[in-house]
C-alpha cells in the first residue's frame, strides 16, 4: 500500500459510523522510579512522580476509532462510581459517543492499576466484576444497541471476559448485522466460550487461534508460512468457524491473513521500535474494521491495521494512533 492510498482510505473514513460493544475499563497507571528494595518484603520502592489514566478494552477499540477520524458509539455497562467517572470523562475528551453506556450500582467499573518504575511493570492491581450482566441492566443495553445498527456501517465487539459479552448478545448481534448487511468483527477470547461462527473477522493472537483450533503449538519457526501447525490452526478456523476474514496477529512475526479458498499471506511486522503492545489487538481491530467501511479490499486493510499497530506499540500504555502518524509510517525509511 502506498502513502496516498493510505490517505486515500482515511479521507473515505469520515463521516462513517461504527458501535462497538463490549467490556470496558480504566487504564491507571502510576509511574514513579525505584532505587532500593524495601527493608519489609523482596519489593522495590517506588517513589510516586505521576499518574496517568486511559480508556481500556472496548475503550481503547471505541478511541482508537476516532482517533483516526470515525464516528465511535461505545456500549458497556460501568458502575457508579470514581472510576466510571473518569473513565466517561476521558471518553468524551476523546469524542466517543456514551450514550450507549448503562451504568449499574452492583458492578465495579472494571480498572487496572499499574505500578511502573522506569520502563518496568512492577505489579499491577485489578478491580472489576466479572458476572454476567443482571437482566435488567443486560435488556437496557441490548435495547440501546439494537436502536443503534440502522445507521451503523459496522460493529466491533470487544470481549474480554467480564461479563457483558455472552452468547445470547453475540447470536442476536449477528442477526441483527445480518438483517442490516453490517460488518461485525470480533476479537476471541477461548477462556470465554462462544460460538463465533459466520462473522466478518475474527482477530485472535497466535495462543488464541491455537487455543480456539484444539491444537498444540508445536512448529514455531521465524516464518510463519512454514510453520505447519500454524497454518493448520489457520486452516481450521476457517473451515469450522467460517469467517469472512480470519487475521491472526503474530507480534514480533506480523500478522496472517487468511480467507476461504485463498492461500494465507503474511505481513512482516513494520515496528521499528517496541515498548508496550498494551493494547495493540485493540488498534488491530479498530483500524482493519476502519479500512473495510472505507472500502479498503481485505488485504489492503490488513496492510492498514499492521502499520496502525506498528505505531501504537512504539509508545507506552494503551495508545492509539493518529493519521497523521499512520501517513508517516507510510514513508520510505
Amino acid at each position: 500500500m502506498t502513502k496516498s492510498r493510505c490517505a486515500e482510505i482515511l479521507a473515505a473514513l469520515a463521516g462513517s459510523r461504527v458501535l462497538v460493544i463490549g467490556d470496558i475499563m480504566l487504564d491507571h497507571f502510576i509511574w514513579g522510579r525505584a532505587t532500593r528494595i524495601s527493608p519489609e518484603a523482596p519489593v522495590p520502592i517506588v517513589h510516586l512522580e505521576r499518574e496517568s489514566f486511559m480508556p481500556g478494552a472496548a475503550a481503547n477499540v471505541a478511541r482508537n476509532l476516532t482517533r483516526l477520524g470515525a464516528q465511535a458509539t461505545l456500549f458497556g455497562a460501568t458502575g457508579r462510581d470514581p472510576a466510571a467517572k473518569k473513565l466517561t470523562t476521558l471518553l468524551r475528551a476523546d469524542g466517543v459517543d456514551i450514550s450507549g453506556l448503562v451504568a449499574s450500582p452492583r458492578r465495579h467499573t472494571s480498572t487496572k492499576m499499574r505500578i511502573i518504575a522506569g520502563q518496568q511493570q512492577v505489579t499491577r492491581l485489578d478491580c472489576e466484576t466479572n458476572s454476567a450482566l443482571d437482566a435488567a441492566t443486560a435488556t437496557t443495553l441490548w435495547h440501546k444497541l439494537e436502536a443503534a445498527l440502522a445507521k451503523a456501517d459496522a460493529v466491533i465487539v470487544g470481549d474480554y471476559g467480564k461479563g457483558v459479552v455472552t452468547q445470547k448478545l453475540l447470536d442476536a448481534l449477528r442477526r441483527s448485522c445480518s438483517k442490516h448487511r453490517l460488518w461485525l468483527s470480533l476479537d476471541p477470547k477461548p477462556a470465554h466460550a462462544l460460538n463465533l461462527k459466520g462473522l466478518s473477522l475474527l482477530t485472535p493472537n497466535r495462543r488464541e487461534a491455537f487455543q480456539l483450533a484444539g491444537l498444540p503449538d508445536s512448529t514455531r519457526t521465524p516464518n510463519p508460512m512454514k510453520d505447519r501447525q500454524l497454518l493448520k490452526a489457520a486452516d481450521h478456523l476457517i473451515q469450522q468457524l467460517c469467517p469472512a476474514v480470519l487475521l491472526i496477529t503474530l507480534g514480533e512475526l506480523g500478522m496472517l491473513l487468511c480467507l476461504k479458498g485463498q492461500g494465507p499471506i503474511h505481513f512482516d511486522t513494520v515496528a521499528r521500535q517496541v515498548f508496550d503492545v498494551s493494547g495493540a489487538g485493540d488498534t488491530v481491530i479498530a483500524s482493519f474494521t476502519m479500512a473495510i467501511v472505507a472500502g479498503a479490499s481485505p488485504a489492503e486493510a490488513a496492510v492498514f491495521s499492521n502499520h496502525a499497530a506498528g505505531v501504537v506499540v512504539g509508545k507506552i500504555g494503551t495508545a492509539t494512533v493518529a493519521p497523521h502518524e499512520l501517513r508517516k509510517s507510510f514513508s520510505p525509511r
